[in-house]
Parts: structure tokens; sequence; C-alpha cells
């Protein structure tokens, strides 16, 4: 028999307004039945609080529900506090403590933090520090089986909390809240986390606690901010939800994924944690190497040693397939525009792009017909992975890093597409944020893969895809089933949010006549044969 949901309240700051708050929650439960409880995040007392609170302390009035609440965000109400490690503050009303868990006989799971965030020593008795984070993250990560905590109680919101998620309006969340709380929340992975003290509403969309391609799928997150009770505006203050406790739900019910789940905003904290545990299993593991396969299970492990099962001898290398038709980029092809090509490799040639982004936004192409990096045979890879090198040295010393995409979708020759951003533009970090944000937007599926990995691992042949990779070896990848935006890519880094050149989106508008393409072609030959390996072999 399923487990029967728990039905809770969550209030933000109350502000010693017991009367406005309780009355709405007896609205409440007069049209939608009762509720098991009330908890309350932010400032609970506030300066006028004391002939309301009165009537409740001494038992003339009593709350209507059992209400939690979080300790004091400020000195001035410290002293309705008495018990540091909590206590029963009135009939019906109970303060939690500084910190810790609250597990009650339903199995449900709270995690909570008073105060705001403080570096001072020692700390403020209305604040928390990094050893109160630390303390609650190791009492629960070393419990066994540990896979998350049901709800999270903070009053500050974690700073970040709106990378990658929708708009948080005028609460900017690279500024506001604490660097603390997103540190806990990324550790603790909450199915809720309720914050307060901003007087704002707003419910983040669900983000993944888990690294796609990487980890097992895990349960998603939920942030909901919540304003101040009996404000003016009429911002939501009062939120109700039903929730089944983690440890008596089905794991396939649990890691349910919705359509909205987004990428997580303390990304950058998990994916230090995750490779502190990747350097520990790679030196567990040297013999082994993980391959990818959105087809099967995740994370299935083979020999890395270049043969099959059951089959010892070697491939035999095969040859590209030859173009159906006239190709614009067999270099052997008349249709080939020569005047735009910069280098000529073995395997591999350099070429301009035809109405380019920028003036040095060039091309990687195979010599031979090959449809995708996933077709490239060992020796052309070889030969591509020289010329990002190049690439890479050659854009750095002007200041520049690269990005680099593919779109195997709708297009018969492997084209690379290389485009510089200059370095006190953005960090890698802007960019991958940018891609992952517009992709969001359009409802692509954008996924991190593991830097040290291949393409060819993520992807069989004749797969439709788009892959991203930047510089320093970070890549993305979407895999394609339907339809998708020809000029996506450019049109990312075309976008305000990077080189601010939105006009420039679509090469048909960006072409120029043959001698001016000469030209540049020309120009860009001279700058690169410093770095040009096919030049000194």
């Amino acid at each position: 028999m399923a487990a029967q949901p728990l039905r809770v309240l969550a209030c933000g700051d109350v502000e010693g307004r017991l009367e406005a708050l309780f009355g709405r929650v007896r609205a409440v439960q007069a049209k939608s039945g009762r509720f098991d409880m009330l908890l309350c995040v932010g400032n609970f007392f506030g300066s006028t609080s004391d002939a309301e609170w009165e009537e409740y302390r001494t038992g003339f009035k009593k709350a209507p529900i059992p209400t939690y609440v979080l300790g004091a965000n400020d000195q001035d109400t410290v002293s309705y506090f008495p018990d540091v490690s909590g206590c029963e503050l009135a009939e019906n009303i109970t303060y939690l403590g500084r910190r810790g868990i609250f597990s009650g006989t339903s199995g449900l799971q709270i995690a909570y933090l008073s105060g705001t965030e403080s570096q001072d020593e020692p700390t403020p008795a209305y604040s928390f520090s990094s050893k109160d984070v630390t303390e609650l993250k190791t009492s629960l990560l070393s419990t066994p089986k540990f896979k998350g905590v049901d709800i999270l109680l903070t009053s500050p919101w974690p700073r970040d909390v709106g990378n990658f998620g929708n708009s948080p309006g005028e609460i900017d969340t690279k500024k506001c809240g604490s660097a603390l709380v997103s540190n806990l929340a990324a550790s603790l992975k909450p199915r809720y986390h309720f914050a307060a003290l901003e007087k704002a509403y707003y419910e983040r969309l669900p983000y993944r606690n888990h690294i796609v391609l990487q980890e097992t799928p895990q349960h998603v997150s939920r942030f909901i901010a919540l304003a101040d009770v009996g404000n003016t505006s009429k911002k939501k203050y009062l939120y109700a939800f039903s929730i089944v406790p983690m440890s008596l739900m089905d794991p396939a019910e649990l890691v349910k994924q919705p359509q909205d789940v987004t990428e997580n905003p303390y990304r950058k904290l998990r994916k230090e944690a995750h490779k502190a545990k990747t350097l520990v299993c790679a030196e567990e593991e040297p013999a082994c190497q993980f391959f990818f396969d959105l087809n099967k299970n995740q994370g299935m492990k083979r020999p890395s040693d270049g043969k099959e099962r059951g089959n010892s001898q070697p491939k035999q290398a095969k040859k590209p397939p030859q173009p159906t038709g006239p190709c614009w980029f067999c270099l052997a092809s008349p249709e080939v525009e020569k005047h735009l090509v910069v280098s000529i490799g073995t395997h591999c040639y350099l070429a301009l792009a035809k109405g380019g982004l920028l003036p040095d936004h060039v091309l990687i192409l195979p010599i031979g017909h090959y449809q995708s990096v996933v077709d490239l045979s060992s020796e052309v890879v070889e030969e591509v992975t020289k010329y990002k090198s190049a690439l890479k040295e050659f854009f750095r010393s002007k200041g520049k890093r690269y990005v680099l995409f593919e779109r195997n979708y709708r297009s018969q020759h492997l084209q690379l597409q290389v485009i510089p951003v200059p370095l006190d533009l953005c960090t890698s970090e802007d960019i991958k944020e940018s891609f992952i944000v517009q992709a969001q937007e359009q409802q692509i599926e954008l996924l991190e893969i593991p830097e040290h990995s291949d393409i060819k691992q993520v992807a069989q042949p004749g797969t439709p895809y788009f892959y991203v990779e930047l510089d320093t070896g970070e890549k993305l990848f979407h895999r394609i089933r339907k339809s998708f935006p020809l000029q996506f890519g450019r049109e990312v880094l075309a976008s305000a949010a990077l080189l601010g050149l939105p006009h420039r989106a679509d090469w048909r508008q960006c072409t120029a006549a043959r001698p001016e393409e000469a030209a540049a072609a020309q120009a860009f030959r001279r700058d690169f044969q410093p770095f040009d390996f096919a030049l000194q072999a």
C-alpha cells in the first residue's frame, strides 16, 4: 500500500504578524482540509511583536496547527529564543534550534539552519558560520546510503540559485543570499528548499541533482522563496504542498525528472566534489575507461584496449565514403571556394568561414568526405586535434579563447566551426552558461560530457547531434531527435550575453565580395603561419 502524503504549509517572514498568519492558515484549512504542519522561514518575530506574541506565549491564544520556526536573524529578536538548541516557545509553536535535523514519526526529514551568514569570530547568536554548515553536512553525509533530505529550511536565499533557472524578477541572485547556504543545498540535495528575507516570491524551476551521463539519476530539487506575511503587494507568502517522505517512496518514482527540469545552479560546487571523487576512482581503476552510450545503461565499463570480446583482429581503417553529389567542402571538389583556404595538412584543412561571425571565424574540415566527427578515422582525428592545439595557441596569443561547435544535422560534410571570443569579454563558465540557458529557452537539453571523454563515446555513427567544445576541453552535447535550429551555435555566440552581435547571427547576412574574402584569408594565413604545423613538416 502506498504511503500517505503529508500536507505541509510553508511561510515567509512573519515579522510578528501572528493574527494575519494564523487567520490565513485557518481559512486555508477551512477550504482545503487539515494540514500536518506549518514551517516558517525568515523573521518570525518583528519589532512590534510583543502585544500579539504575549497572547500566544501565555496560552490565551493557540496556533491552529503545529508550527516550526527558525531562529533570530538580528540582535533585536535574539531574546525571543531562550534555548539555542531549540525549545517550545508556546503551545503548538516550536523553535527548531540553531542547526540540525528534525525527523517526525512519519519519516519526513527536515534539515534546518537558523540565522544569517557571518564571517565574524565568535559567530553572533543570530548567525551561522562555515563551521555550522560543515557540521550539519557531516552529520548527514556520513549516514549510510544518504540520498538527500526531504526539506531544507534557511532564512537567506542560496547565492546563485537563479543560475540556469527562470528569472527571479528584481532579485540579483549572484549578489543576494549566502554562498554557505548554496554549499549546504548542493550537498544535502533537498527535495524542497524554502527561504525568505528578500520580501519576494520566487519559485525556481526544479533542478537536477546528478551529472547527466556520469551519475545515476537522482531526485530533483525545488527552491521556493516566500514573501512577508500580509505584504501590500500581494506577493505569495504561504505555500501548500504534499510530500511522501523520501524513505517511503518507490526509487523509480522518486527520481522521475519533470519536463521543465534544469541544470543544477550550484554546478561548480558539485563539479568540484565530483572531480575529487573521480580522482579517487582513477587511482583505484587505472586500467578501465568509462564509455557512455545513451541507448544503454549509463556508465557501463568495457575494455579500452581496442579489442571487442571474441574478436582480437584489429579493424581495418575504412576509406571515407564518397559524396552522392556535389560537395562544397571536399577539397578535391570543384565547388570548394579555394580562396578561403588558409592551411592544408595531410588529412584536414583550415578555411575561413563564408559569411563568418568574425573576421577570424575559421572551419576545420576533413579533406576526404566525412559527415561527422564520429565517422572520422584515427589519423584524421589526430590531425583535427593538432589544428585545435594550433588554433588555441594562435588565438591565446591574440588575447582570445576559441569556442568550437559541430552540427551533425542537415549537413553532409563535417564542419567544425571555430569562433574566437576575447578573454576579457567573458569567462569559459559564462560561455557554457549562455549555451545551457539559451538551449533551455528553446527546450533543447544540452548535457555536459566528462572532460576526458570523447564524442564517439556518446554518439553512434549516423546519430544527429549538436556539440560544443571550449579550448579548456569542456564539452556540451545534444542529441537531435526531431528538429533543431540550424543557426543555434552561431546565435548563442552572437547574442548580447557573449559577443553582442545579434545582427550577424545569420551567415547569409554577412557575406562579402570575393576580393574582400581573399584578402581576409591572406591576412589570416600570414598571421597563423608561425603556428601552422602543416608548414613545418
